[in-house]
């Protein structure tokens, strides 16, 4: 009952300051960019909820609690990325743009090319980076309110569809970051309690039998400390410890988990301390592994995540909410501040989760909740209402990217559609119930894959669409309108192209054999973003530059 009540309280709140806001968004730049008037500090605060979406929370402290240290270099690549925003993108989006990432681009050229090749790629990068938010609300649903995956898509894509219908980027802005600021403040408090409880052994009994569940509440919990090297005799338990000594204590913790394997779960007695090692995770495997494909795919995703964070459609629109080019910085240095705090504490999180005992193998997605629940109920209602409004926000706000897409750059600036300042924003609204529905299709189809995993795909492609044409326009005068509308096209068509053809589509997605994928390896960074700057490269030097 305490769960269904928190999680109402958060929708109501939520949804209320939404219809409070819709009124000061009727207008165009109200809808689209809060009329650039939100404060530096609140928009930088908005970007750390912005970006830390369900894969973030969700999907790497699953990762860390079932891969370790594996997990936590999907941190790393994420905030490594925001380097890129703040060195080279924050300020020349801010003087360029006005709504859309499609008028960066096109700021100095007025080609119908690029706002056609810039809005698709927006399309495509919002619904791929979409599908991991559907998938983390649908597994949030399932222990918080005891319904089905789908109810949770069809929950969380119906209240975001409300929240941008009502009140655009204004009603976005705040719900970010309220959600990004409750967000750090209770993965901290958690974080406190993980390190007071330390580790206890939880399980003395150790079974040797697989068991096969078919129903989710019959699937055995894992994540249980079955022995813990260096304690004095007849005692079960660390006692409190410090942040570092808890990294060091981990090496002492033995965990019992539970292999998958269809409907089977085979215990597996496993010392925390080879968690603590790279190479792992079926994801990162390249850095132990001979194989050259392997270490290519790990070598590509790193670069993928670094490149892919300045290159996201709903993270550059949010440059757009501030008044000029130094709040954009300044707004940039707090969200990088608040990210990589966040960070941090999913290594804990992670840690925390993996000798909790109430680790689910069937569903890595749900780590974080579930290690606040063995603190009790409360905690893990108010975790999962977060976890939920946390969805909430980042849903909005690639929701509002595509809907800009849509509204402003294709059907306003390709299609020469004519619009008043209130049809523009009319057409948005319709927009934004279009994009939710495909929204809740996706998350459906896609449940059974980790969030952060997909969240790679979602990196890839924004990296290899998007970043050449940016950073080439920026710092490379000869950069000419065909060669961005070429760059961005290729670029978007190859690492789509390379994902669809993966080894890890075929398997997860197609249920097709692995070996029979095309593509060499699985994550096409490591080509396709150099491929987008050679493009650019050549076909700017073929066409007439801007001066002529």
């Amino acid at each position: 009952m305490i769960p269904l009540i928190v999680f109402l309280i958060f929708v109501a709140a939520v949804l209320g300051l939404s219809f409070v806001l819709g009124s000061k968004a009727k207008s165009a730049s109200g809808y689209f960019a809060a009329h650039g008037q939100v404060g530096w500090f609140v928009n930088g605060v908005a970007f750390a909820g912005d970006y830390l979406s369900a894969a973030s929370f969700l999907g790497i402290c699953g990762m860390i609690a079932f891969y370790g240290y594996d997990g936590f270099l999907y941190s790393i690549g994420y905030l490594a990325g925001w380097v890129v925003a703040l060195l080279v993108i924050a300020e020349p989006i801010k003087r360029l743009g006005k709504y859309t990432f499609a008028d960066a681009l096109d700021s100095q050229f007025n080609s119908r090319g690029i706002k056609l090749a810039a809005a698709i790629s927006t399309l495509v990068v919002s619904l791929f980076y979409l599908i991991p938010q559907m998938v983390g609300a649908g597994a949030l649903i399932k222990p918080l309110l005891g319904l089905d995956h789908h109810w949770g898509v069809l929950i969380v894509g119906s209240v975001v569809t409300v929240i941008v219908v009502t009140a655009g980027m204004v009603s976005t802005t705040w719900v970010q970051f309220i959600k990004g600021s409750l967000l750090v403040i209770f993965c901290a408090m958690l974080t406190i309690a993980i390190l007071a409880r330390g580790f206890r052994v939880t399980m003395t009994e150790v079974p040797t039998t697989p068991v096969t569940a078919v129903d989710p509440k019959d699937v055995p919990t894992g994540g249980h400390v079955i022995a813990i090297a260096g304690l004095p005799p007849g005692v079960d338990s660390t006692g409190p410890l410090g942040p570092i000594a808890f990294l060091q204590r981990i090496n002492d913790v033995t965990v019992l988990n539970w292999k998958k394997a269809g409907d089977t779960y085979t215990p597996e007695v496993r010392e925390a301390k080879s968690l603590m090692l790279p190479g792992g995770s079926p994801t990162f495997k390249g850095i132990r592994s001979e194989k050259l494909s392997d270490r290519l795919d790990f070598i590509s995703l790193m670069l993928a995540l670094f490149a892919g964070t300045a290159s996201l459609p709903h993270i550059l629109i949010r440059y757009y909410t501030v008044k000029d080019a130094a709040a954009a910085r300044r707004s940039t240095v707090v969200g990088i501040a608040a990210i990589g705090f966040f960070y941090v504490l999913t290594l804990y999180l992670g840690l925390g989760a993996l000798t909790s005992g109430l680790l689910n193998p069937a569903d890595s997605n749900m780590s974080a909740p579930l290690l606040a629940r063995s603190f009790g109920e409360l905690p893990f209602a108010i975790i999962s209402a977060i976890a939920f409004t946390t969805v909430l926000g980042t849903v909005s706000g690639l929701i509002l990217a595509a809907t800009g897409a849509v509204a402003h750059d294709l059907m306003e600036n390709v299609f020469s559609i004519k619009f008043s300042d209130t049809g523009k924003v009319r057409a948005a609204k319709v927009s934004a119930v279009f994009i939710g529905v495909a929204a809740m299709v996706l998350g459906v189809l896609f449940k059974d894959l980790n969030a952060s995993f997909l969240v790679g795909w979602a990196f890839n492609i924004a990296g290899s669409a998007n970043l050449p044409a940016l950073v080439m326009l920026l710092f490379w005068k000869r950069t000419t309108k065909q060669g961005i509308a070429a760059a961005i096209a290729v670029g978007l068509v190859s690492s789509l192209g390379w994902v669809l053809l993966s080894a890890d589509a075929f398997a997860k997605v197609y249920g097709l054999d692995p070996a029979a994928a095309p593509a060499p390896f699985s994550q096409p960074g490591l080509i396709t973003i150099p491929l987008g700057f050679v493009v650019l490269v050549v076909v700017s030097l073929m066409t007439k530059p801007r001066s002529q």
